[in-house]
């Protein structure tokens, strides 16, 4: 075994001889218009070179393959244009015609006896035709590979795409020298129609098939196509030829394996470049870091095959740009820290004295705005009245609403902006922005807080307290869900109930009765309407909004104002004289009940000539017996037209022009709840009736009249029906 390996290190001294010489050229070309150089070990035939084993490389003519005086490889008979040498990856590309057709036979190569392989990471084995199969074979591995190509008809081919439609790509195999190749025919249909079958060795990703490539098959001009040979150092692997004199790799150079398995090959270390196999000047010299790409963030220092990055005094780390760089702090810049740190220190200061200075202004303000909105008389008052009132810090509102964010609006109106807030305690709330305070009625406005404040009644919303430290003041009411009853019947198409309507209308007629009569004071609210009825999740009625609501005194049937309301709402008597009495509200409550009924608001697109005010309209139409045109058909079909007319009537006495004539405000209330239990009882005695019917109808003879059943007690049947309807004269 000693005997051969030493005889192969005998041959391979004597092909190294002329590369130890150290003063070998690293490059040569064949003419200056040839931009290829041979680096060395190769050489041009005639010059100093140490590879040329089984292979020479020469300069072409004027008609070379790959260019005028181009570099030439010649192997045996075959001559091929060289492209491209590479020492880093160990890669010679040639332009070559190595292909075997099906019907001519092979142009082949073989690479035998020399220090090149066809690369297997850089070729593909390509087949061209149809329905053949072509097989690469290597008799010295006894591999075997290939791949089919099909072709069904001209439409299925996709210039491009190699992929199996009369085109396909394989692997090489690794450490293949020798081009065999086998072809079969997967189908003997026309098979003398179809083109010749063709397989060839390219390089990876260079070939882009074509259908005329299929044409091409049968001629016999040589198609000249990019192919890498991989080419290693033949002389056992790194570590035994390291046991050798032969040994090429040079100073500051490292030795690895061919991935072919057969010989190695030396590359620079890292921080050296050059040419591995010369020694001096043109083999791996030092590179520059620090003059090339600067990699350190202060100061850089090049070393022999590195570089060191230095940090500054009093600072510490790799002074990489991309590592930790230099941390810490040097002298400059702890000068320069420390001035800044002063400078902080003197805007701190500053910004803390100006917001103490801004703090106690704005705590004056709020005190100047507490005094001047009655603060202190309503203290005064609420301790003499004990008055369930909690009066709130502007700073506890700004929380509550994040400070007045118009993303927490819910209700805009003539008196104010409507938003909802959450307090610490999870309480949900409803703040009213009011009307700025006139001066001279300071006094009534904190008497109005305390009226409100005590009014005790469910169906009225309740004033939980107020916030007088800002320049409007500010009400918080208890939160209502479900919103108004304006948009509930003008903006929502969903069905409500006669019976929900009704029931809304007797609780707003008995929020009403409560402050006309049952609070401590007489309050008229003087801006009753559908958009100021608030309703709960129950759909309960709750009267809102009393910022233009007036306290009348219990010797007086009247008061003087400026007119204030709502177009559509408003007393016309009030409007005309400016007195404002409770049968002003009963007015207003006349027009909501009339929404009821028609589900239109109050002024709308008329029915008749110049008519929009809904009121007017209706009036018209009840006189005119044409009742059921505005009437919301689902109120006639489910309390029929008797209970309708019923309660038409009770609206149109509420809207009499002379306040006299009209009902007061209890009055409304007791008629409603009385209609409401008689809707209660007739719909109670419809079911029994319903079920009685479909009783008789089974236990008795079929020819029983519908409506008659006779049993122990009596006959239950339309006529009593028929009197439910009939309301009790209530006045």
């Amino acid at each position: 075994m000693l005997l051969p390996f030493l005889l192969q290190s005998l041959l391979v001294t004597c092909f190294f001889l002329s590369f130890v010489h150290p003063m070998e050229p690293s490059t040569s070309r064949c003419s200056s218009i040839s931009n290829i150089s041979i680096p060395y070990p190769f050489g041009i035939a005639g010059k100093s070179h140490f590879l040329s084993q089984g292979f020479q490389i020469s300069c072409g003519s004027r008609s070379s393959i790959s260019g005028p005086g181009s570099p030439v490889l010649s192997i045996g008979d075959s001559v091929f244009g060289i492209l491209d040498i590479s020492l880093l990856d160990g890669f010679m590309t040639i332009l070559a015609s190595i292909n075997s057709q099906q019907c001519r036979g092979n142009s082949s190569i073989n690479l035998e006896g020399t220090v090149f392989t066809f690369s297997d990471t850089r070729n593909k084995f390509t087949a061209l035709g149809c329905n053949v199969v072509a097989m690469l074979l290597n008799s010295s591995s006894g591999y075997s590979g290939g791949c089919a190509s099909f072709c069904s008809s001209k439409d299925n081919i996709v210039n491009g795409s190699c992929s199996g439609v009369a085109c396909c790509q394989a692997l090489v195999p690794k450490g293949l020298k020798k081009l065999e190749l086998e072809f079969g025919i997967i189908s003997n249909k026309d098979n003398n129609t179809l083109p010749c079958g063709e397989a060839f060795i390219v390089e990876q990703n260079s070939y882009m098939f074509s259908s005329i490539d299929l044409s091409n098959t049968n001629s016999t001009k040589p198609q000249y196509r990019p192919v890498v040979l991989e080419w290693s150092i033949d002389g056992g692997n790194c570590e035994e030829a390291k046991q050798t004199t032969s040994y090429t790799c040079r100073e500051n150079t490292y030795c690895y394996n061919s991935s072919n398995g057969i010989g190695y090959r030396c590359n620079c270390s890292q921080g050296f470049e050059g040419n591995p196999y010369l020694q001096g000047p043109d083999g791996c010299q030092d590179i520059d870091e620090c003059s090339t790409r600067n990699p350190c963030t202060h100061k850089c220092v090049n070393t022999n095959g590195s570089f060191q990055c230095r940090c500054p005094a009093g600072m510490s780390g790799d002074g990489l740009r991309e590592g930790s760089g230099c941390n810490g702090v040097g002298t400059l810049v702890i000068a320069i820290v420390t001035g800044l740190a002063l400078l902080v220190l003197l805007f701190i200061l500053g910004f803390w004295t100006h917001w103490l200075i801004k703090k106690r202004k704005l705590s004056k303000t709020r005190q100047r705005y507490f005094m001047q909105n009655g603060g202190l008389l309503l203290k005064q008052q609420m301790f003499s009245e004990r008055a369930p009132l909690h009066i709130f810090t502007s700073s506890e509102l700004d929380k509550a609403t994040n400070n007045f964010s118009n993303d927490n609006i819910v209700g805009r109106g003539g008196f104010g902006t409507v938003y909802k807030g959450i307090l610490s305690g999870q309480v949900v709330v409803a703040i009213k922005k009011a009307q700025r305070i006139d001066q001279t009625q300071m006094e009534q406005f904190v008497n109005e807080l305390i009226i409100l404040s005590q009014a005790n009644h469910k169906n009225v919303v309740q004033l939980l307290g107020c916030c007088l430290e800002t320049e409007v003041p500010l009400l918080v009411y208890e939160f209502i869900t479900n919103g108004a009853l304006f948009h509930h019947l003008h903006n929502s198409s969903a069905p409500m109930s006669w019976e929900i309507r009704l029931s809304i209308a007797v609780e707003t007629a008995s929020a009403l009765a409560y402050l006309h009569i049952a609070a401590n004071i007489p309050i008229i609210h003087r801006d009753v309407k559908s958009s100021n009825i608030l309703l709960d999740k129950n759909f309960t009625a709750k009267v809102s909004d009393f910022g233009a609501s007036r306290p009348i005194p219990y010797n007086q049937t009247h008061v003087t104002t400026l007119v204030q309301g709502t177009l559509g709402y408003m007393d016309p008597e009030y409007f005309q004289t400016s007195q404002l009495t409770e049968k002003s509200d009963v007015y207003s409550f006349g027009v909501v009940l009339i929404e009821l009924l028609t589900r239109k608001k109050p002024i709308m697109d008329g029915m008749m000539d110049d008519v929009r005010s809904l009121a007017l309209q209706f009036s018209m139409l009840f006189h005119q017996n044409k009742l059921l045109e505005i009437v919301d058909p689902e109120v006639a079909e489910e309390a029929g037209m008797r209970h309708v007319e019923t309660v038409a009537k009770l609206a149109l006495r509420c809207l009499r022009l002379k306040g006299e004539e009209r009902p007061r405000m209890i009055e409304v209330a007791i008629e409603l709840e009385a209609l409401r239990r008689l809707m209660r009882q007739h719909f109670i005695l419809k079911s029994e009736t319903l079920f009685q019917e479909s009783w008789c109808h089974e236990e008795m003879s079929i020819n029983t009249p519908p409506g008659l059943c006779l049993d122990g007690d009596g006959i239950a049947g339309d006529e009593s029906m028929e009197m439910i309807l009939l309301p009790p004269k209530i006045l």
